[in-house]
């Protein structure tokens, strides 16, 4: 499945090399990504402010091998249904579902403002009653009960960035509703934390290393940065390989941080940069990093000898339309689209396309030396949930004193409750299931 999936991207590739108006798209693609706003942490919610600003600029890819031509269909990456399985539990719709979330903004209080949707005053609900339905599948609700009962004296870790930070928000507000978890753990930016479940000895982290290999970011708390980013390709990031062996269960991603503005070093030289026009260094272009330090993790990770369980989850699409956040972009849906009605951007097809190609690589090696990698594929459900995203609704009642203001939209990040609570109804299939 994976490989074919390798294959509708390869022939994406190519085909859109062949234009020589290329560069110039995927340089207005990119400028439109809008991919960046700060993103504050409250104490209210037991969250600190803390700066995640992945503001892409003049993204520039390395060149692409020459590949075979194969079938122009497909080319978001997606596995055709015919060929996923009889039970691929990432290709499906969302269904309506007449149900009530299992938490609310007012029953947990890991929820950070800025997703807080309900609170700052959405006035619609409708985006809180769908589910995925796999087709083919039977993919129950995650039962928190079981899920705890299950993991007694085991730990987890979501490694990554401010998505995987959206996420532990909403698995720990799930997991509250059998026992509310205790923080034990924080670091001084509130950036990395860890909680308990003291009933069952049962740890849950979050791991702050946005590109996972060792880099020196240069931003204040407001995501401004004075400096490009200096990432050493060759050096994978302390800050989770230290907990790696201790960690019984662990979801690593990445991927919107290596489109910022970088220079790359490797056996502490400096190899290349990408969009840095006012230095004499070579344009390597993104995709070339996040390549070689997907290859360096998943090498890490396959000679491992690791005995527990260890999800790589693919990027996820922002739903901006009409501009960016920094031209008027927003995301109005209420509801979830329909298959087609959005497609990958150039610079998430590039990303997708990397973690694929390193993934299926990476995948062989782990089975062969017994580590159970498993891709944690939610781009494709994601994709549908336009309708998912705060949009204006990441401040506090936008609209209160000018129904006509003009605010900033966030169509990256999800809602709480909303839509990224499914991917812990798959997260719980795959773990008891497989």
């Amino acid at each position: 499945m994976v490989k074919k999936m390798m294959y509708n991207w390869k022939y994406w590739w190519r085909s859109l090399h062949n234009h020589n108006y290329f560069i110039i798209k995927l340089g207005v693609s990119v400028l439109l990504v809008g991919l960046a706003f700060r993103i504050l942490y409250t104490r209210s919610t037991g969250f600190s402010p803390i700066s995640d600003n992945p503001f892409l600029e003049n993204a520039q890819i390395s060149p692409p091998p020459v590949l075979p031509l194969i079938s122009q269909e497909n080319t978001d990456g997606f596995p055709p249904e015919e060929d996923a399985g009889k039970c691929n539990v990432f290709i499906g719709d969302w269904i309506p579902y007449q149900g009530e979330p299992i938490y609310t903004n007012e029953s947990c209080g890991f929820i950070e403002d800025h997703q807080n949707c309900m609170k700052n005053g959405r006035p619609d609900t409708g985006y809180l009653h769908w589910r995925w339905n796999p087709h083919g599948c039977k993919l129950a609700r995650f039962d928190p009960d079981r899920f705890l009962e299950s993991m007694r004296n085991k730990s987890w870790a979501l490694i990554g960035d401010s998505i995987s930070r959206n996420h532990i928000q909403s698995l720990l507000c799930i997991l509250s509703a059998t026992e509310k978890a205790v923080e034990v753990y924080h670091d001084e930016g509130y950036k990395s934390r860890r909680w308990i479940f003291p009933t069952y000895n049962f740890t849950i982290s979050v791991i702050w290393s946005p590109l996972l290999a060792k880099a020196s970011i240069f931003e204040d708390m407001n995501g401004v940065s004075t400096s490009e980013i200096e990432l050493h390709l060759d050096i994978i990031d302390m800050n989770w390989t230290k907990q790696f062996q201790s960690l019984d269960y662990m979801i690593i991603s990445s991927g919107k941080w290596f489109v910022k503005n970088a220079i790359y070093y490797e056996n502490s030289k400096i190899l290349g940069c990408h969009n840095c026009p006012k230095r004499n260094f070579t344009e390597l272009g993104f995709n070339f990093a996040y390549r070689k330090v997907l290859h360096n993790v998943f090498d890490y990770i396959t000679r491992s000898n690791h005995k527990g369980m260890i999800f790589f989850r693919t990027s996820t699409p922002d739903h901006f339309e009409n501009g960016e956040w920094f031209s008027g972009g927003s995301c109005r849906r209420t509801v979830p689209a329909k298959e087609g009605d959005f497609g990958l951007s150039d610079v998430n097809k590039v990303l997708r396309e990397v973690e694929l190609e390193e993934f299926e690589k990476a995948s062989a090696k782990a089975s062969q030396n017994g580590v159970n990698l498993k891709l944690f594929d939610v781009s494709p459900l994601s994709l549908l949930r336009p309708d998912g995203h705060p949009g204006p609704y990441r401040f506090f009642q936008p609209f209160a004193k000018d129904k006509n203001a003009k605010v900033i939209n966030d169509c990256l990040h999800w809602c709480l409750p909303g839509p990224i609570d499914s991917w812990n109804d798959l997260l719980m299939d795959m773990v008891f299931n497989n």
